[in-house]
C-alpha cells in the first residue's frame, strides 16, 4: 500500500504534536550552543588574553564546523537514514560541548567548537526534512515552520543562562557551556521512540522496514486518537525503483532551478541573520548607544524570533510557503532601512525587534520549503546542501561587514542588508513555486525518473 497515501490521511494528532516537540529539542539546544560562544567570548579572550584575530576566529568556530556538518549529515541522511544521522550528530555535538567546557589553550576551543559546530550543523540540517516525511501536507508548513521556531527559545536560553551563570565566578563560562552538553542525554529517549521515515526506508528498497515503521507510527496514531485511522485515498500496489541519489543530482534539469533559487535565498538570509545578530550591538554602541550593550537591548531583539518564527508557521499552511518567504523579506527589507535611519534608543529597539522578527519569519518559510523541492532519494542531500551554501554567507557576513564598515559607515552597512535581503525576495518570487498543500509524492512523482541510475525492469519491487 502507498506509504504516501496512509500519511496523508493522516489528521492532526498528538503524536505529531510529540514528534514536534522531541525534535524540535534539537533545534533548541543547537541554537543555544551557537549563541552561548558570543557570550562567552568576552571571558576567553581576558583568560587566554587574544588578539581581535584570534577572538575572530573562535566567534566563527561553530559555523565553520556547522557548513561541513550540514553538507555531510544530506548527503548520509539520504545514504544510511534520517534517524542515525539525528543521533549521531547530536553526540557529536555534546560531546565536543563538554569537552570544550574544559579546555586549557583557546587552539583546543577553537577546533573543539568547530567539531560542535559540526553536529549542530548536521543535525539541524536534517530534522526539516525528517519531520517533513512524517507530517501530512495539510499541516506540513505549520508543524516544520515551527520545528524551525524552536530555534528561537535555544537564542533566549542562551542569554538568560549568560545573564544569570557567566558573571558567578571566573569559571562561569565553563559551566554555562557544560549545560548545553546536556542533551547527550537525549539519545537515549530519541533511540527508543523515533520512528525512522518509512518514505525513506521505502525509497531505498527496504520495503518490509517500511510497513513495520509505517504500522507503529499508525498504531501509536490511533491511540492519540482514541479511534480507527480512515482508509488510504489509494490503495493501489505501489511501484518503488531502488534509486542512487547524489549532490550532482541536484544539479540535473528538473532541479537545476530549484538548486539555484534556495542556494541564493539560504545565502541571502543566512548572511543578513548573522551579519545583523552579530554586529548590531558593536555598530550601536560604536554610534554612542549605549543601549546596545544592555541586558534588555539582546533579550528583545532574540525575543522577536518566537513571534517571527511562529506567526510565519501559521501562515505557511494559510497563504504558502513562497508567498510567506517574499513577503516575510520584503518587511525585513523595509525593517532593516528603517534601521539604519534610527536616531533614538527608542527606534531602535523597535526597528531592530521588527527586523529580527521578520528575518526569522522567512527562516521559517525557507526551512518548510527547501525539503518540499526534492523528491525522498535526494530530500536530505539537497536541504543539506542549501543549508550549507547559506553558511558561507554566515561566515562572510561578520567579515565583510567589519571590513566595509569604515569605508560605508552605519547607513551603509544597513543599507547593505537590505539590498541582500531584497535579492533573496526576488529570486524566490521568479524561480520559485508554491508547494502549499502538495504531496511530497508529487515531488517525487514528477522527478524521479531523473535522479535515479539506468534501471532495467528487474530492479523495480512493489509494495503490496
Amino acid at each position: 500500500m502507498n506509504i504516501g497515501s496512509r500519511i496523508e490521511r493522516i489528521p492532526d494528532n498528538k503524536y505529531n504534536r510529540k514528534l514536534l516537540v522531541i525534535s524540535g529539542f534539537g533545534n533548541t539546544f543547537d541554537s543555544m550552543d551557537i549563541a552561548m560562544v558570543a557570550f562567552v567570548l568576552p571571558s576567553v579572550i581576558g583568560l587566554w588574553s587574544l588578539s581581535s584575530e584570534q577572538a575572530g576566529l573562535l566567534g566563527s568556530s561553530v559555523l565553520i564546523g556547522y557548513f561541513f556538518g550540514a553538507l555531510l549529515s544530506g548527503y548520509l541522511g539520504d545514504k544510511i537514514g534520517r534517524k542515525k544521522v539525528i543521533m549521531y550528530t547530536l553526540v557529536i555535538y555534546s560531546l565536543a560541548t563538554l569537552a570544550s567546557a574544559f579546555a586549557g589553550q583557546w587552539e583546543h576551543f577553537f577546533w573543539l567548537r568547530i567539531i560542535a559546530g559540526f553536529g549542530t550543523g548536521g543535525e539541524s540540517a536534517i530534522l526539516a526534512p525528517y519531520l517533513s516525511e512524517l507530517i501530512a501536507s495539510k499541516y506540513r508548513g505549520k508543524y516544520i515552520g515551527a520545528l524551525t521556531g524552536f530555534h528561537s527559545f535555544g537564542y533566549v536560553a542562551a542569554a538568560v543562562l549568560a545573564y544569570f551563570i557567566i558573571p558567578m565566578s571566573d569559571n562561569g563560562w565553563r559551566i554555562a557551556i557544560f549545560v548545553t552538553a546536556l542533551p547527550i542525554f537525549l539519545v537515549i529517549y530519541w533511540r527508543r521512540v523515533l520512528p525512522e521515515s518509512p518514505r525513506w526506508l521505502a525509497s531505498v528498497g527496504r520495503l518490509e522496514e517500511a510497513q513495520q515503521e509505517m504500522k507503529k507510527m499508525e498504531n501509536s496514531i490511533e491511540k492519540a486518537l482514541g479511534e480507527k485511522l480512515p482508509e488510504p485515498a489509494g490503495t493501489a500496489a505501489n511501484t518503488i525503483i531502488q534509486q542512487k541519489g547524489s549532490f550532482f543530482a541536484l544539479w540535473k534539469r528538473a532541479f537545476v532551478k530549484k538548486t539555484i533559487m534556495l542556494w541564493i535565498l539560504w545565502f541571502s538570509v543566512i548572511f543578513s541573520y548573522y551579519g545583523f545578530f552579530t554586529w548590531l550591538p558593536t555598530l550601536l554602541y560604536n554610534e554612542g548607544f549605549e543601549i546596545s550593550k544592555s541586558f534588555a537591548f539582546s533579550i528583545v531583539i532574540y525575543l522577536a524570533q518566537i513571534p517571527g518564527y511562529f506567526s510565519a508557521a501559521l501562515l505557511n499552511d494559510i497563504i504558502g510557503r513562497k508567498k510567506v518567504i517574499v513577503t516575510y523579506l520584503g518587511l525585513a527589507s523595509v525593517s532593516a532601512f528603517c534601521l539604519s535611519q534610527a536616531d533614538a534608543s527608542t527606534a531602535i529597539l523597535i526597528t531592530g525587534f521588527f527586523t529580527s522578527l521578520f528575518m526569522v519569519g522567512a527562516m521559517a518559510g525557507m526551512y518548510t520549503y527547501t525539503p518540499e523541492q526534492y523528491p525522498t532519494i535526494i530530500r536530505s542531500t539537497g536541504t543539506g546542501s542549501a543549508s550549507a551554501f547559506g553558511r558561507i554567507g554566515g561566515l562572510l557576513a561578520p567579515i565583510y561587514i567589519g571590513f566595509m564598515y569604515p569605508i560605508l559607515g552605519f547607513i551603509g552597512v544597513f543599507l547593505m542588508t537590505t539590498g541582500v535581503l531584497f535579492i533573496g525576495m526576488v529570486s524566490t518570487l521568479l524561480l520559485g513555486n508554491e508547494t502549499k498543500s502538495r504531496p511530497l509524492d508529487e515531488v517525487a512523482d514528477s522527478a524521479d525518473r531523473t535522479v535515479e541510475d539506468p534501471i532495467d525492469s528487474s530492479s523495480e519491487r512493489k509494495i503490496n
